[in-house]
């Protein structure tokens, strides 16, 4: 049983690894505990409950952009929480006009226990526009790291919480994309959700 479930993780991890996080409009650099992930490198820690890890990214844009960013899972509960950053987990940060040049955005996370004995990957999900225009340039989602979550409590020291600043994020002339779910630029994200709920399903009842 174990193996099966292990063969089910490591098919998640191939579908949620195989957008590429840089393109003509701009990179990005990814950052697991302030250590650079090279090329496409996802991390496998083994966390505990609790247990506060870092999440950086620095996103290179290459002209003045409208930016949508977010760090995210794959649309399954809250495996999650954001301590401190400048957005909740799931919850998009949006900029209305960005000059070109280097952006820096760092999530200090914690898994929440939803997903104690499994495995629940961490993604970053950006979108970029031109000022002015709803069709997005770009979009993507990529796997920067793929936690196994233990089933002990994290009893170290927590940074304390801050109120994610995307709360205080402009919300006026948002492009009408913001609202959308997967545009056809993503398709593995649909491919994913078409499986997502036999595998969740089938984990669940593994555990019993």
């Amino acid at each position: 049983m174990k193996f099966r479930i292990f063969i089910l993780g490591m098919v998640l991890l191939l579908l949620t690894n195989i957008v590429s996080a840089g393109s003509q409009y701009g990179t990005i650099d990814v950052y697991y505990n302030d250590q650079l992930l090279p090329g496409k490198e996802v991390v496998k820690p083994t966390l505990k409950i609790g247990e506060p890890f870092k999440i950086k990214i620095d996103l290179k844009l290459n002209q003045t952009s409208i930016l949508f960013v977010k760090i995210c899972s794959l649309r399954v509960g809250t495996p999650y929480e954001v301590i401190t950053g400048p957005s909740e987990f799931d919850k998009k940060l949006y900029f209305e006009s960005l000059d070109p040049g280097t952006y820096t955005y760092e999530w200090t996370l914690k898994p929440t226990g939803e997903w104690e004995g499994g495995t629940m990957p961490v993604n970053i999900w950006y979108q970029i526009h031109n000022v002015g225009e709803d069709k997005p340039l770009v979009q993507g989602e990529f796997t920067v790291a793929y936690p196994y979550i233990s089933n002990e409590h994290y009893q170290g020291e927590t940074p304390t919480s801050e109120q994610p600043a995307s709360e205080n994020q402009s919300t006026s002339k948002k492009p009408s994309s913001e609202n959308l779910s997967s545009p056809a630029s993503a398709p593995a994200f649909s491919l994913l959700t078409g499986i997502l709920a036999l595998v969740v399903i089938f984990l669940k009842l593994s555990r019993h």
